[in-house]
């Protein structure tokens, strides 16, 4: 998955403005104790990274 598609993702389930505030502060346990940023450039693949997140809040599967 191209990050471009990852940020659209985020968007879609959270609002523009809402993803980068949950990307930038919610510490998630699926990310090894990491937010979105500190994963995604720690190397986890975005496609991982978006996994870790539909696990964590649910995401509808058509947003999947």
């Amino acid at each position: 998955m191209r990050l471009t598609i990852f940020w659209e993702r985020m968007a879609a389930h959270f609002g523009a403005a809402y993803a980068d505030s949950f990307a930038r502060d919610y510490v998630m346990s699926e990310l090894g104790g990491r937010t979105v940023y500190e994963a995604l450039e720690a190397g986890w693949e975005a496609k991982a990274v978006w996994r870790a997140v539909c696990a964590a809040v649910d995401v509808p599967a058509e947003l999947r």
